[in-house]
């Protein structure tokens, strides 16, 4: 069928795939490094206790054959090795169906890993990962033009997250239609980077600017994703301008960069195609039969964009094949953070000798400035964002990262930037204490060099010490 590849997407394929690879990478690193203290048999949310509760079918896994740290850490190296083989170009010396059969080694793996992550994982970045990972394996190789199918399917899927992440703006935020969202946003975001002090002290006109030029971006630009080129390159470049821009101002995973990736999927960039027979048999009718399946799946994403109800960052089905995207329906006027201190006194005292833990990615000291992390993600510092705005988010897992500091546990003291105790000598008490954060103005960081400035607002949670059973 002539139709069925298009060949001047061979170079645009190339930088897709390799992309892709690049993020499956940071994704399995970031399992394989930080899993002990979230996940493990003595994590904060251990896998195994889940296990128990969770069939198969609501959350196939490989881990329900069998589990410990160990098979997990296999899985997560395993997936880096395979990761980095595709960044290298390992797939494109296969054969065809070798090549579709590797794309789906790191997609089972990683899915492996999300649908036993629980609150660790449940952000749409992971199901975003496993989607693009999934249509990637139908994308074919060099011997191959790539399919037209999988290409449009691609496009649709950057379509759902872009537009997907518009309506939820729209529909949700008052400040979002009146354009003043970025008044707030770049202070009380989950995870600021090293410019996003800037950002927030931009005038308050460009501020009402980024707002309509993103809902430009994702409103109006997605639809052109399906027209003739050279207009559907225009759009996805400006696509790809607009999630620069978010890289600079703040740390959001690997999420701008996987819009990044499948934008570059609908760039005609110019390349002279190497001359190959047409795709076989087999190949079409298994593209043909995925692409239909998903597009069937899709009637349900598509009833929640229309739904005045329309809810961000959810799965339809447990492989995470045709999902619902979204971000910031709302956005907070104040940042609140919760800082975590020790003390070795015993009882303690509000004059105690007090000292704090740092986390690498949350504001705490407060000449310590925002750093550059993603696309890789720290988990437990970004979910202390969310216990800020509420102790309901943080009940399923806060009491447990306490339990761990107060036992000196390694894997979670490797997850911070700083521990006041070192793991021999854990403190006997620890509480906690919601404050307000806020950048300083220029006058401010000139007189004390800090960045951040900050108000002591309540307890969060009483010293606490284990109990003389432990």
């Amino acid at each position: 069928m002539d139709w069925f590849t298009a060949p001047g997407y061979w170079l645009s394929r190339l930088v897709f795939q390799r992309g892709l690879a690049a993020l499956y990478l940071v994704a399995f690193l970031t399992a394989a490094l930080q899993f002990r203290a979230l996940l493990g048999e003595r994590g904060m949310t251990p896998v195994p206790r889940y296990l128990a509760r969770t069939s198969f079918r609501r959350a196939p896994s490989l881990f329900h054959l069998r589990y410990s740290d160990r098979l997990f850490a296999g899985c997560a190296w395993a997936g880096c090795a395979v990761s980095a083989a595709l960044l290298a170009g390992v797939d494109s010396l296969l054969p065809l169906w070798a090549g579709v059969l590797l794309w789906l080694v790191p997609w089972a793996l990683y899915l492996s890993i999300v649908n036993v992550g629980q609150t660790w994982y449940a952000f749409g970045w992971e199901s975003l990962l496993l989607e693009v990972g999934f249509l990637s394996a139908f994308l074919g190789n060099d011997e191959v033009a790539p399919p037209v199918v999988v290409l449009f399917l691609l496009r649709w899927v950057l379509f759902r997250v872009e537009f997907g992440a518009g309506l939820i703006k729209i529909r949700g935020d008052r400040c979002w239609r009146d354009l003043t969202c970025l008044y707030y946003h770049h202070e009380t975001q989950p995870m600021p980077g090293p410019l996003s002090r800037f950002f927030h002290q931009l005038p308050k006109p460009l501020h009402r600017l980024e707002v309509a030029a993103n809902h430009f971006t994702q409103l109006v630009v997605p639809f052109l994703l399906f027209t003739p080129q050279p207009i559907a390159s225009a759009a996805a470049a400006l696509m790809i301008v607009t999630q620069l821009w978010l890289v600079l101002s703040g740390n959001f995973a690997w999420l701008n960069w996987i819009t990044i990736v499948l934008a570059f999927s609908a760039l005609l960039l110019p390349t002279d195609a190497p001359s190959v027979p047409p795709a076989p048999l087999w190949y079409e009718v298994l593209v043909l039969a995925v692409g239909a399946g998903l597009l069937f799946l899709s009637h349900r994403p598509v009833l929640n964009m229309v739904s005045r109800r329309q809810v961000m960052n959810r799965s339809y089905d447990p492989l995470h094949l045709v999902n619902t995207y979204g971000a910031f329906g709302s956005v907070g006027r104040v940042r609140y953070e919760v800082v975590i201190e020790g003390t070795y006194d015993d009882p303690p005292r509000q004059d105690s000798d007090w000292r704090a833990y740092e986390f690498r990615g949350k504001p705490g000291e407060l000449g310590h400035w925002p750093r550059q992390f993603a696309p890789y993600h720290l988990r437990l510092d970004w979910l202390m964002w969310f216990a800020a705005l509420s102790p309901g988010y943080a009940g399923e897992w806060f009491g447990g990262l306490v339990e761990r500091l107060l036992e000196g546990d390694r894997a979670t003291l490797r997850l911070l930037r700083r521990s006041p105790f070192p793991p021999e000598a854990p403190p006997r008490h620890i509480r906690a204490r919601l404050f307000r954060y806020r950048f300083t103005d220029r006058r401010e960081l000139r007189e004390t060099g800090a960045c951040w400035a900050r108000t002591y607002v309540r307890d969060y949670l009483p010293p606490t010490r284990l109990t003389a059973s432990r």
